[in-house]
C-alpha cells in the first residue's frame, strides 16, 4: 500500500484526539474506535516484511520503523504531520510519555516545513506544553503560549486553543490565575459545554480565592457531565480553600 495514502487516512480519524497529553481526562468509545482504525491503517503503511502487532498495541519495532522512515524523508511534510499526530494520539491513549520527544520532533519539523498549517500549529503548541511539564522546563511552557497566540491570531474562536492557552497560566512555576480566567472564560463563552475549559476555570477561580465563582463554574461542569472524573477533586479544593 502507498505510504502517503495510508497515512492520509489516519489524519481524519485521530486529529480530534490530539488535545494535550497531560490534560486529557479520558477517551470516549467513538474515540477509541477511531484510534483502532487509525492504528490499523498505520500498520498497513509499514515497511515490507515487518511483522504487525495486534489490538491497541504497536510494537517498538513498528514505531521505530515509521520514525526512521520520517527521519529518512525530512522534507515530506505530509508524512511528518500525519505520523506525528498519529503517534501523539497513541501516546495519549496509552499514556506513554516516552513517545513525546519523538512526537515533538516530528511536529516541529512539520511546522517548520509549513508554518501556515493550523492543525500542526495547534498540535505543536500542545506537545511543547506537554514536554515542558514533563521535563519541568518553564521555557517550553512560555514557548507553548507563543504558539497558542499564533494559532489564536488565525482563529480567534477556537475554544480548545483558548483553553490550552489558559491552562498554560496555571501549570507553571508562577501561576497567573487572572490571566487563566480571562482565556478560560472566553473559551466557555464560545463553547459552554467544553468540559476541559470548565474544569480549569473552576481551578483558576479557586486559585484566585474566588470560591463563589469556582462553585458556580463547577455547577456548570456538573450540568454538562455529572460523571466528569475531576469533580470530586475540584470539590475538595474549593472546600479546603
Amino acid at each position: 500500500m502507498n505510504t502517503n495514502i495510508a497515512l492520509g487516512a489516519v489524519i481524519g480519524l485521530i486529529v480530534g484526539l490530539v488535545a494535550g497529553f497531560l490534560t486529557a481526562n479520558y477517551l470516549n468509545r467513538s474515540e477509541i474506535q477511531a484510534s483502532q482504525t487509525a492504528l490499523a491503517n498505520l500498520r498497513q503503511a509499514g515497511s515490507a516484511g515487518q511483522s504487525p502487532g495486534s489490538g491497541m498495541e504497536l510494537t517498538d519495532a513498528e514505531i521505530r520503523a515509521k520514525l526512521k522512515e520520517a527521519d529518512d524523508n525530512p522534507e515530506n511534510f505530509q508524512f511528518q504531520k500525519t505520523l506525528g499526530l498519529a503517534l501523539y494520539s497513541y501516546a495519549a491513549m496509552k499514556q506513554d510519555a516516552t513517545l513525546l520527544k519523538d512526537v515533538g520532533r516530528l511536529l516541529e519539523r512539520a511546522h517548520n516545513l509549513n508554518p501556515e498549517d493550523y492543525e500542526v500549529l495547534v498540535s505543536f503548541g500542545n506537545i511543547t506544553f506537554d514536554l515542558g511539564q514533563i521535563q519541568k522546563q518553564e521555557d517550553l511552557n512560555i514557548k507553548s503560549r507563543e504558539i497558542y497566540q499564533k494559532a489564536l491570531e488565525k482563529n480567534t474562536r477556537d475554544a480548545n486553543v483558548k483553553t490550552s492557552y489558559g491552562v498554560s497560566f496555571l501549570a507553571t512555576a508562577n501561576p497567573e490565575p487572572q490571566k487563566a480566567i480571562e482565556q478560560l472564560s472566553a473559551a466557555t463563552e464560545i463553547d459552554p459545554t467544553n468540559e476541559k475549559a470548565l474544569r480549569y476555570l473552576t481551578r483558576a477561580y479557586t486559585e484566585a480565592g474566588d470560591n463563589a465563582k469556582a462553585s458556580e463554574t463547577l455547577s456548570r461542569l456538573k450540568e454538562v457531565n455529572p460523571q466528569n472524573p475531576s469533580i470530586s477533586d475540584l470539590e475538595s479544593k474549593i472546600s479546603s480553600n
